[in-house]
């Protein structure tokens, strides 16, 4: 395998993993900044109002992606098992 194929490899691991874990970052994103503007307007300064909230944003997010993740997960493995003998050379 060249230097050129292995780069190529990673690059698109790289890129795999990006996409499957954007959605749950932007969750996360959009949950951290609706929950500090809600802490602004109210003046409460506890640290569970904004980190349970937090969670269970991603618990719901995780049971709303897993399908497509495990989607995503699964055409690049079967991408890289397919092509196992062109790796091999």
């Amino acid at each position: 395998m060249t230097p050129d194929g292995v780069a190529r490899m990673v690059g698109d691991m790289f890129i795999a993993a990006f996409w499957i874990s954007a959605p749950l970052l932007l969750i996360g994103l959009v949950t951290g900044i609706v929950m500090s503007l809600i802490q602004i307007v109210t003046s409460i300064q506890d640290s569970g109002f904004s980190s349970i909230p937090r969670l269970i944003a991603f618990l719901g997010g995780c049971l709303l992606m897993m399908p497509w993740m495990v989607h995503r997960s699964m055409a690049y493995a079967s991408s890289i098992l397919g092509n196992l003998s062109h790796y091999a050379r």
